[in-house]
């Protein structure tokens, strides 16, 4: 599946060190496509196992396609108090629906640091890793057209915001990442010692996907009995 972005201006790409991102940025490499990486710290408690995620990953691609990562503070924390994704507690499980990880406002927020940024330098858009399977309002094409209007009401500047992993799903994407080093991401919502915990919602979500691939599930999980057999 194609997303039709094809041509060489550089396009930011809003990453988070997860499956989804880094397969956007490895597919639009493939299309010579100049990147952009964008990274927004937050402070909630995968930041920095994501942040040497993306470090790996990008290390491991070594393209010079890829401009160095400009990382921006977005703190959540004033915001968000003690909700489990700052203090690690009572974080959703392997047995938690999608809707159990929303982070309220975090999407708006994290976009428009991103989108402010890139209208300051003259980049015209930025692409997202966001798939079909995306329940929240905040990931619907109604949103990102109104929030593309409202950040050129504000500031007279055009930012496109690209989805092209939109009209598919995780095993689709996941097809795509093929030959990427994508053993480097990281989704996890309680990160033990910078490694995978093997018990959250997130860590089922790329279990599930990364075991349905040929080569299988390259993570290794700070819980592996946790997840061992849940989806077979």
């Amino acid at each position: 599946m194609k997303s039709g972005v094809r041509d060489s201006e550089t396009i930011a790409l809003l990453m988070s060190g997860g499956l989804d991102s880094a397969i956007l940025l490895g597919h639009l490499l493939r299309q010579g496509v100049q990147i952009q990486p964008i990274y927004i710290a937050t402070g909630c408690m995968w930041q920095e196992a994501e942040q040497q995620a993306i470090e790996r990953f990008l290390g491991q691609l070594d393209s010079c396609e890829v401009e160095p990562v400009v990382e921006l503070e977005m703190p959540l924390a004033d915001l968000y108090g003690d909700h489990w994704s700052m203090t690690g507690e009572k974080v959703p499980d392997e047995s938690t629906p999608d809707e159990a990880v929303f982070l309220w406002g975090r999407n708006p927020l994290l976009l428009l640091k991103a989108m402010l940024w890139c209208s300051g330098r003259g980049i015209s858009r930025l692409a997202l890793g966001m798939l079909e399977s995306n329940p929240f309002a905040d990931a619907s094409a109604k949103f990102f057209e109104q929030f593309e209007q409202s950040l050129f009401t504000a500031t007279g500047t055009e930012v496109r915001v690209l989805r092209p992993f939109s009209k598919m799903s995780k095993a689709e994407v996941l097809e795509l990442g093929t030959g990427m080093p994508l053993q480097e991401t990281f989704s996890c919502l309680a990160p033990q010692r910078g490694q995978h915990c093997g018990a959250c919602n997130k860590c089922a979500e790329r279990a599930h996907g990364l075991r349905s691939l040929p080569g299988g599930d390259p993570t290794k999980y700070a819980n592996e009995l946790r997840l061992a057999g849940q989806f077979f």
